[in-house]
């Protein structure tokens, strides 16, 4: 999640509607500009008893964070905490309970994506290894209860954790326990966005499926294969879900605006603070009633905090951020930007992509969404099974990555990267269902084994 340094005194006052597009048409770049954005989220664990380590315990969370400094790292402070890191690889930051996310950089290539990626892991793996730390590449606390979980000393998650259980009943379950991998990307102009934003929404059940690897929960099989994604199901309705409204005639920049006027706030942002505005509105914000901050009205800034408080399956920012992964490995982690850069940043392949969803109704797109944490790429889509059309997706991917052409100084494209998927497809079988054979078999029941096997 999105983490603030300082309010910028100078950040100007919205003073009018059309200002609220800003951020999305500032976003627009010619393709020699297009960038790749990974994120991924890590579960961090003590070695000797596996619990999870509080933020200020000796060895803890802060110690993390600080024995990463010495690789270029600089804190982010709120108060008197250290609660992310700054770099020239992006940005460390905490999740609500401890979990290690790497915001990566905007990169060139998935060359530069699989090397910031291990770079990142060497780091945190080599701070942990000195203070028997282990960092688990699930989708899910496999064997934890809530209560067994430290809250890390930030402020827009004290006002998240209040106001969760008011609007979801796994909203907790959300920020707590949940791990995933995302990818950010750029686009050209409205019409572009519009199209990737449609493609990727349609397929991001393929994502979620292809990725499941989520399927304990509390110390036993939960009976999903991405859990994480069934969390998202009853988190919070108001700011998740499918969007039917991307698929409809018009859709474009101010339709999305629209949307997010109706996004209840969680907080505003001044002097170092977050301000509890959790249900209020931003309408009444932009005519000075909002009850948080009566008489003040928003700045542009306030606006991009309020774009990064929605958590549909894919976000519209001043860049497209594709949600449905769960996290794992770091073969896995960079193939989703190889999945989704390979489908949207190639005209052919995005034109390829579209083709094969834009006959899908609503329903179909939302049956399927439902369907995917449980049955993954056994759920229902057009008459047939997820699974039917998964190997014609990474194909398309494939042809766009090698119309790309991008080399490293192997001479090596960037098609290398979508292998892992490839073998999913060819073996039928997603992790999550590799986890559970292997907890039913060889195994037998002890779900310990777990942290020896997918831990980076």
């Amino acid at each position: 999640m999105s983490t603030r340094e300082a309010t910028d005194q100078h950040d100007p006052l919205i003073s009018g509607l059309d200002q609220l597009a800003h951020p999305m048409q500032e976003g627009e770049k010619p393709r020699a500009q297009w960038r790749i954005g990974t994120e991924h989220e890590k579960i961090v664990y003590r070695g000797a008893d596996r619990h999870a380590p509080a933020y200020d315990e000796a060895g803890g969370i802060r110690d993390l964070l600080m024995g990463l400094k010495p690789y270029g790292w600089s804190e982010i402070m709120e108060g008197d905490h250290v609660i992310a890191l700054k770099g020239s690889d992006g940005a460390v930051s905490l999740e609500p309970a401890g979990q290690i996310e790497l915001s990566g950089a905007p990169l060139e290539n998935l060359h530069e994506t699989d090397a910031e990626t291990r770079r990142h892991l060497d780091q945190v793996k080599a701070v942990g290894a000195a203070s028997d730390l282990g960092f688990l590449s699930l989708g899910l606390y496999p064997d934890k209860r809530r209560d067994e979980l430290p809250i890390m000393p930030k402020g827009r998650y004290d006002i998240m954790l209040r106001h969760m259980p008011r609007v979801g009943s796994m909203g907790l379950d959300m920020m707590l326990r949940t791990c995933t991998i995302q990818t950010n990307l750029d686009y050209s102009s409205e019409a572009d966005m519009v199209q990737k934003f449609r493609v990727s929404l349609a397929l991001q059940p393929l994502a979620t499926a292809l990725f499941a690897n989520s399927p304990f929960l509390e110390g036993k099989p939960n009976g999903y294969l991405s859990y994480r994604s069934h969390i998202w199901s009853d988190t919070d309705p108001a700011r998740t879900g499918m969007l039917p409204f991307v698929f409809e005639d018009g859709f474009g920049y101010e339709r999305y605006v629209d949307y997010m006027l109706d996004v209840p706030m969680y907080f505003v942002f001044r002097d170092g603070k977050y301000i509890d505005a959790a249900g209020q509105s931003f309408r009444d914000f932009l005519n000075g009633q909002l009850p948080a901050l009566p008489g003040e009205r928003p700045t542009i800034g306030d606006w991009q905090d309020h774009l990064s408080t929605a958590f549909p399956e894919v976000r519209l920012k001043s860049f497209l951020e594709m949600r449905g992964a769960d996290g794992g490995p770091v073969e896995r982690i960079v193939a989703l930007p190889a999945l989704w850069v390979g489908l949207l940043y190639d005209q052919g392949a995005l034109d390829a992509a579209w083709d094969l969803v834009k006959g899908w109704s609503m329903e179909e797109r939302e049956i399927l969404r439902s369907g995917v944490p449980k049955l993954a790429l056994d759920a229902p889509i057009a008459g047939g099974r997820l699974g039917d059309i998964a190997g014609e997706v990474l194909a398309i991917a494939r042809a766009g990555l090698k119309s790309r052409a991008r080399l490293n100084g192997e001479g090596a494209d960037e098609t290398r990267y979508l292998d892992p998927l490839d073998e999913i497809v060819a073996s039928g079988k997603v992790p999550a269902q590799l986890w559970l054979d292997r907890y039913h078999g060889e195994w037998g029941g002890d779900l310990s084994r777990v942290y020896d096997e997918a831990s980076f």
